[in-house]
């Protein structure tokens, strides 16, 4: 299956199941969340390997993957988690206008509320990978476009600002806000965001085989880049 193309109906609904079983650790992240923290790395001010991020995604302690049924499975979830990622890096690419966040929506009180907490959260997690590249945001005049996200997604916020996010109707009203930020966002990275080719090269590791592939296939290294070339 082509990396570039977008997930059917019935994988998005795989990769939701396998996200909200047992198999996950219980910090682990929902597709909401995963598309939020798939935004911020594509969006953000470096590019970061899967290798990198993945362990994140399944939200154990120690940074452990889950216990996949094979090595058949594994490969099967990691790739159709590479293929999220690709699908939201392409339509940035293509029509960032597109892009819409992959925001939770229930009823309340006879009204339409859109629930925007875990894919903030998520995003949030994404940014932390670099945080400090992120923080030149802060000095900037797009500094007031992390509030919404900073608000819904932080692990802690002050026992004073949770007065804005207490009630469904304020938590609408940041979501909202958050969708309107993220082209903002991605235009002040664009002409910024760096490869972070020779940082990989100098500090990371020589990859192992059975380590995941940094061409973000989702296969082991001995099973894709690191296979050598096939005879006929």
């Amino acid at each position: 299956m082509h990396l570039d193309q977008p997930l059917s109906d019935k994988e998005f609904d795989e990769l939701d199941n396998f996200l909200m079983s047992d198999t996950v650790g219980d910090e682990g992240m929902t597709m909401d969340a995963l598309h939020g923290y798939l935004t911020a790395i594509a969006i953000g001010p470096e590019f970061i390997p899967l290798a990198e991020w993945l362990p994140n995604v399944w939200g154990f302690e120690d940074d452990s993957e889950p216990k996949f049924a094979s090595e058949k499975q594994s490969e099967r979830i990691i790739n159709l988690i590479a293929r999220f990622m690709n699908e939201v890096m392409i339509t940035f690419e293509v029509a960032p206008k597109e892009f819409e966040p992959l925001f939770c929506v229930y009823e309340h009180e006879g009204k339409e509320i859109i629930d925007g907490e875990a894919w903030s959260w998520g995003f949030w997690e994404g940014m932390q990978l670099r945080a400090d590249a992120w923080e030149a945001l802060n000095s900037s005049p797009l500094a007031p476009l992390l509030r919404p996200i900073y608000l819904l997604g932080a692990e802690e916020i002050s026992e004073e600002e949770t007065k804005f996010v207490d009630d469904p109707a304020k938590c609408h009203k940041l979501s909202i806000e958050v969708e309107a930020a993220i082209p903002h966002l991605y235009n002040y990275w664009l002409p910024l965001r760096t490869s972070g080719v020779s940082t990989v090269k100098h500090e990371t590791p020589k990859q192992g085989r059975n380590d995941i592939c940094n061409c973000g296939s989702g296969k082991k290294f001995k099973n894709c880049c690191g296979a050598g070339p096939t005879v006929h």
